[in-house]
């Protein structure tokens, strides 16, 4: 298997296991249930409700034992490939939903004062929250607390008009080294 990972019903690797390299939006469709798991190659975000639904978790390269110790209630039941990644990765965030309020520009280039990774919000740009964003280039991860804590959530391409309830208060880019 050139990239993938290989899920496993029972902790600590045990039971039946299921090798994947696409995305799933059914691990039922395999297995029993999903308590652990091995990245073999890339990255994934795993999903505690089919059709990549409910809570979100980011796995790359490593073992995962135990689906409880990354704080999952349940067990995994969906999950997405992430591709790799470009060079350059685009990001605008917007302090209000439907691209309201103030606007930054997140660039993983050699612009001054722009950054490709904010472990706060608040202490960077004096925002309490951002609530809208659009993902022109590269793939990133969101979270609900500064230093890369909380709930996370994971955007690509595309316009986000609102995070569905959900605030978010720092960020940081999938980069090609993780892989």
């Amino acid at each position: 298997m050139t990239r993938g990972i290989t899920f496993y019903e029972d902790r600590n690797f045990g039971g039946r296991s299921y090798d994947c390299s696409s995305d799933c939006s059914d691990l039922s469709s395999y297995l029993s249930h999903c308590y652990s798991c091995r990245v073999h190659s890339g990255c994934f975000m795993l999903y505690d409700r089919p059709n990549y639904m409910g809570n979100q978790y980011f796995v790359k390269r490593g073992e995962y034992p135990d689906c409880m110790s990354m704080g999952m209630s349940d067990w995994f039941r969906s999950c997405r490939m992430i591709p790799m990644v470009n060079s350059l990765t685009v990001m605008r965030i917007y302090e209000r939903e439907n691209f309201g309020g103030q606007m930054m520009k997140m660039m993983d280039g050699s612009l001054p004062l722009m950054t490709d990774d904010c472990d706060s919000f608040m202490d960077r740009y004096r925002w309490s929250n951002c609530m809208s964003c659009h993902a022109m280039d590269g793939h990133w991860l969101m979270y609900e607390q500064p230093h890369y804590r909380g709930r996370m959530r994971y955007f690509w391409p595309g316009e986000y008009r609102s995070f569905d309830g959900m605030k978010f208060m720092s960020m940081r880019r999938i980069m090609d080294s993780w892989y």
